[in-house]
């Protein structure tokens, strides 16, 4: 196959960016619309909780399996096929009569949601094959996250005040269709060279694990720390990740290949990624509710006292691209780490939430963080990998995000349903920062293990671990009885 020309290039960029944007809007608009849908439905903070992390689980669940089989049998095929469930639970959801449906159509939503973006990154990377021009297409891919978060809490906020929260699900139906015509007219297909043989007991493995974690630490404020439920699904969670760890590396083809970890770049921008996004996760969902529910705003307002958080990440995810394209990943996550963990100060020290020129520097202060830090992980992940698994490594990218905003949210909002146990409706603005303070103390831990992890990661001698690690993966595996037997 030719290499496409600089114009293709670019709108095949476009297209897989329509993606993310569907992906992406869709949980910034869904933040904001939070309390109306509380109130609607007769839910508890936990039932919100799960709204959001019954889509980002079976996400992360199933990334890995999306990128493995898209390399298999064709990245425009799953990616079509991802467009095509993404739009269909969008809908579903907009109907759904009840918490339950919604939950479960978010699931719909998110099955169709795990084979767009890792397969839209896996062709980004082998269209791309300059690295400087990856890392720009990439700075780009990064920036839609940040339009994404500018535009989802006002045309979130909008729709919910004019015509009602299930009308955020609707944004996806045009995008989704116009996404899908132009992928069937542009994108090639395209397959991994060698991919991987399929791994049913390393799905069902890595399935249990984040379900049973995610599923106690929600849980746990209003069952109890010792309740058989949650020392059963506590149990059942390490006894996933032990065989888990056991399991995939007798496997030739694993879905998880754990030899992908020898890269120390790899692996910091996997703990890197699972900080940033349990961060902003846990950021948003705290201050939608304080916005809406403390302080008595409307949507609409809401979404406008955050746009300034969003205007940053807007403006510096491309600049980060760019910066990373010339100069590495390092200064991007120095600066990326010091401004998450000062945002998470303002509010666990100087109480930020009482003073609403405090509470822009905070969200001013996430915003730069969080648009700096998106890029470098990307481009760690995916450019020292063969470009045979980029489907996977791509994968592995995005289902540590995932996985990030899973634990966010269902940690910090177990850390604020606690806090908030027993207090009244009326002292719910002058309980809350009190309650939530805990839980921004993690943010701050957060954005310190973003900065840590990136300086010990992003060095001479973690380049040259990758290095070795790329070439053990082009290396021909060797076989051994238990892979007979696998």
């Amino acid at each position: 196959m030719s290499e496409p020309t600089h114009r293709r290039r670019m709108l095949i960029l476009a297209i897989c960016c329509m993606s993310l944007l569907i992906v992406s809007l869709d949980n910034t608009v869904l933040n904001v619309a939070l309390p109306s849908m509380q109130k609607e439905l007769h839910a508890d903070v936990s039932g919100m909780q799960w709204t959001i992390d019954a889509y980002t689980l079976v996400l992360a669940s199933l990334l890995m399996l999306s990128g493995s089989t898209a390399d298999r049998i064709g990245r425009r095929r799953v990616f079509k096929a991802g467009l095509i469930l993404f739009t269909i639970g969008s809908v579903l959801c907009s109907l759904a009569p009840n918490l339950e449906s919604l939950v479960a159509f978010r699931m719909v939503q998110a099955v169709g949601g795990s084979m767009l973006n890792p397969v839209a990154m896996s062709i980004i990377t082998n269209t791309f094959t300059d690295p400087r021009e990856r890392a720009r297409a990439i700075g780009v891919w990064g920036g839609v996250v940040g339009i994404s978060m500018a535009a989802g809490p006002i045309v979130g906020g909008v729709l919910v005040e004019t015509v009602g929260w299930r009308s955020i699900f609707w944004l996806n139906l045009p995008v989704g269709l116009l996404a899908l015509f132009l992928t069937w007219r542009y994108i090639p297909e395209s397959r991994a060279p060698k991919p991987r043989r399929p791994d049913p007991v390393g799905q069902l493995l890595i399935i249990a694990l984040l379900g049973s974690l995610t599923y106690a630490i929600i849980e746990v404020p209003s069952a109890g720390w010792a309740s058989p439920q949650i020392l059963g699904f506590g149990g059942l969670a390490l006894v996933s990740l032990a065989a888990l760890l056991v399991y995939e590396p007798r496997r030739a083809e694993p879905l998880i290949d754990l030899r992908f970890f020898r890269s120390v770049p790899f692996s910091g921008a996997t703990v890197i990624a699972v900080s940033a996004f349990a961060a902003l996760s846990g950021f948003l969902f705290l201050n939608t509710l304080y916005l809406q529910n403390a302080r008595g705003l409307s949507a609409l307002n809401a979404g406008l006292y955050m746009l300034p958080m969003a205007a940053l990440t807007f403006v510096c995810a491309p600049l980060s691209g760019r910066l990373v394209g010339s100069r590495g990943p390092r200064l991007s996550l120095l600066v990326a780490g010091v401004a998450m963990a000062a945002s998470g100060l303002l509010f666990a020290v100087f109480d930020a939430e009482r003073t609403t020129a405090l509470l822009f520097t905070g969200y001013v202060l996430f915003g730069l963080g969080f648009g700096m830090v998106n890029a470098p992980i990307t481009n760690t992940a995916v450019s020292g990998m063969p470009r045979s698994q980029a489907g996977v490594a791509a994968a592995v990218a995005s289902t540590s995000r995932q996985i990030g905003q899973t634990l966010g949210v269902a940690v910090i909002g177990a850390v604020l349903a606690g806090g908030m146990a027993g207090v009244a409706p009326g002292a719910y603005a002058d309980s809350f920062p009190g309650a939530a303070r805990p839980a921004w103390w993690i943010i701050a831990g957060c954005g310190l293990s973003v900065l840590c992890v990136g300086l010990a990661t992003s060095g001479r001698r973690a380049r040259e671990s990758a290095r070795r690690t790329a070439e053990r993966l082009e290396a021909p595996a060797v076989h051994t009885p238990a892979d007979a037997n696998a």
